[in-house]
């Protein structure tokens, strides 16, 4: 193909070479037909020589360098993918172990909250017992004191009521009959009160 463009103008260069020259007074040199074989030949040699060193030297090493580009840019593609794979396990091993440990701390917080509600339960058990004990004994000291009272009451009145009439009257009276006075007394004063 080469061939034939450079054949059409040879063609053209001796076909045009009469019109130019009879134009030639004094134009610009370019347009001098004499020239123009030597400028298309220098165009030629020029041009394949710039078109080989462009194809054989410059264009390898700039599609060579594009190729390496490109292998890089999948290569850290492909790195990166995986990176990003690996992150995503990361991530859900620790969103994993995060809740494996929230499992587990609410897990001993129920254990730990259970068997203190139970020794909360055991110490009250415990408390209630002794606070019964000492209700049961505080009554059976009551009981007991309401049951002898009367009797040392009536002790006291005789003694005292002995007192009085020997320092009141000088002469000493018999305990028996003051205490059969203060008995009945008594046996009134609850029939009164207790209704017993």
């Amino acid at each position: 193909m080469l061939l034939r463009l450079f054949s059409h103008l040879i063609f053209l260069n001796f076909l045009l070479t009469g019109l130019v020259e009879s134009s030639e007074s004094g134009g610009m040199p370019q347009l001098n037909t004499e020239f123009w074989f030597s400028q298309i030949f220098w165009l030629i040699i020029t041009f394949g020589f710039l078109f080989i060193v462009l194809s054989k030297l410059i264009l390898p090493k700039i599609s060579a360098n594009l190729e390496t580009r490109k292998s890089e840019i999948l290569e850290n593609i492909s790195a990166a993918e995986k990176q990003r794979e690996a992150s995503e396990n990361k991530i859900k091993e620790y969103e994993k172990i995060i809740l494996d440990s929230k499992n587990e701390a609410k897990n001993y917080f129920s254990k730990a909250r259970g068997q203190i509600l139970k020794d909360i339960d055991k110490k009250r058990e415990t408390l209630k017992n002794e606070i019964n004990e000492e209700i049961k004994k505080a009554e059976e000291e009551i009981t007991d004191l309401k049951n002898k009272s009367p009797d040392k009451i009536n002790k006291i009145v005789v003694e005292t009521s002995s007192d009085l009439v020997k320092q009141l009257i000088g002469v000493e009276v018999n305990n028996s009959s003051i205490s059969a006075i203060v008995e009945d007394i008594s046996k009134k004063v609850k029939e009164k009160n207790y209704g017993i």
